[in-house]
C-alpha cells in the first residue's frame, strides 16, 4: 500500500508558503507515493491545482478529505485552530513546530498521541538543513522590514541606514551571528548601515568581521550589548538554541534606553524572543509599540516572499520527506532524533530540560 503525504492549505494570516512545489510531487509521485493537497493550497506560491494534477497530485475539496487520506502531514508552520481537530494518533506531523514556546500546542499534540517531527530540530552532520534557508530569508526580511519601519511615514525616527555622503549612516545592532543573524548583518552592511552583531562563538565572529569592513563583531556580554543598543537604529534578535526556548538577552528597561522611533525586528519570536518586550504578531497587525520602540515580530516572516520560500523550503525537505514515507524512517538519524512528541509523551531532549 502506497504511503499517502497530505499537504493542506496554511490558515496562518497571510502565510502563503506551500510545503511542495509541483516539481517535488512529481519526484514523490515517481518514487510510488500518494500525494494529495488541499484544493488552492499553492496559489499563494504561484502554483495552481492544474500544476499539481500535472505533476501526479490528487487536490482534494477540504482540509478534512486531506487530513482524512494522509499517512504523513507535511505542513509550513504548526497546526492552529480547526486543524488540530482533524490530526489523528496515526498521523506522522512534519512541519516547523516551534513547541518550546507553544507548551498549550505541546499538551494537545501529546493528548492526540501522533508523532510530531519538527523541521527545526532535523539536525544532519551538526548543521540545520531545512531550517536554515528560512533563517537566511527570515534574516534578510528583517532589515528589509525594519529599513522600511524607520521612516517617518511608519512612525520611525526618519534615519536612511545606509545614510549619504556628508550625513552619519545607521546603526544596525544584531543579536546572534548563525544564519539568520548574518544574513541580516550582511544586508545591513551592503545598505551601507554601521552593523555591530554580537555572539559567542569566534568562528562566527571571525566570519562576520571578515564579511564587510562596516560590521564590527563582538563577543556577546551584557554590559557591550547594552552600550550598542543606546545608538541602535536598528536592533534583530537573531538568537537560537535548536528546538529550546531562545535565552532572554535584553530587558524592557534596556529597551527603554533605544531612541524613540527605533525600530526591533525579533526573529527569535519562533522560540519564545530574546528580548523582553517581544510578543508575537502576524501578518494582519504586525507591529506595536513598547518602550516608545516600534516591534515587528511575525512568527512566519518568510511567508511575506512565499514564492521564494516555498522553492526553498522544499529543496530542504524534499530528502528526509523521501525517507519519512518508508517504513524504516526511524533507522534515519535525523528524522528519529527530530521527533519532538511521540505517543502521548514528549521526547526531544530540547524539551524536556
Amino acid at each position: 500500500m502506497k504511503t499517502s503525504v497530505g499537504v493542506p492549505r496554511e490558515i496562518k494570516p497571510r502565510e502563503g508558503r506551500v510545503a511542495l512545489t509541483p516539481s517535488a510531487v512529481a519526484e514523490l509521485v515517481a518514487e510510488g507515493c500518494r500525494v494529495c493537497l488541499e484544493t488552492h493550497a499553492g496559489e499563494g506560491s504561484g502554483y495552481p491545482d492544474d500544476a499539481y494534477l500535472r505533476a501526479g497530485a490528487e487536490i482534494l475539496d477540504s482540509a478534512r478529505a486531506v487530513y482524512a487520506a494522509a499517512d504523513v502531514l507535511l505542513k509550513v508552520k504548526e497546526p492552529v485552530g480547526p486543524e488540530l481537530e482533524l490530526l489523528e494518533a496515526r498521523h506522522r506531523l512534519f512541519s516547523f513546530l516551534h513547541l518550546a514556546a507553544l507548551p498549550a500546542l505541546t499538551r494537545q499534540l501529546c493528548d492526540i498521541g501522533l508523532t510530531a517531527i519538527a523541521f527545526e530540530t532535523v539536525v544532519d552532520h551538526a548543521t540545520l538543513p531545512i531550517l536554515q534557508p528560512m533563517s537566511e530569508i527570515a534574516g534578510r526580511v528583517a532589515v528589509q522590514v525594519g529599513s522600511h519601519l524607520l521612516h517617518t511615514a511608519q512612525g520611525g525616527r526618519g534615519v536612511l541606514l545606509g545614510g549619504v555622503p556628508g550625513v552619519g549612516r545607521g546603526h544596525v545592532v544584531v543579536l546572534g551571528a548563525g544564519h539568520a543573524g548574518g544574513c541580516a548583518a550582511r544586508l545591513a552592511s551592503s545598505m551601507g548601515a554601521a552593523v555591530t552583531v554580537f555572539d559567542r562563538n569566534p568562528q562566527r565572529l571571525g566570519e562576520m568581521q571578515r564579511a564587510a569592513p562596516n560590521i564590527n563583531a563582538r563577543y556577546a556580554n551584557s554590559e557591550d550589548m547594552r552600550k550598542a543598543l543606546r545608538s541602535a537604529d536598528l536592533l534583530v534578535g537573531a538568537v537560537l538554541i535548536p528546538g529550546a526556548a531562545a535565552p532572554r538577552l535584553l530587558s524592557r528597561e534596556d529597551v527603554g534606553g533605544m531612541e524613540d522611533g527605533s525600530v526591533i525586528v525579533d526573529i527569535s519570536v519562533d522560540q519564545g524572543g530574546c528580548i523582553e518586550t517581544t510578543r508575537p504578531t502576524d501578518y494582519d497587525d504586525p507591529t506595536y509599540v513598547e518602550e516608545g520602540i516600534t516591534h515587528f515580530c511575525v512568527t512566519n516572516m518568510p511567508g511575506a516572499v512565499p514564492r521564494t520560500a516555498s522553492q526553498a523550503l522544499t529543496g530542504a525537505l524534499l530528502p528526509y520527506l523521501k525517507q519519512l514515507v518508508r517504513d524504516d524512517w526511524r533507522d534515519v538519524p535525523a528524522l528519529r532524533e527530530a521527533v519532538n512528541v511521540e505517543a502521548g509523551q514528549v521526547v526531544h531532549p530540547a524539551l524536556l530540560d
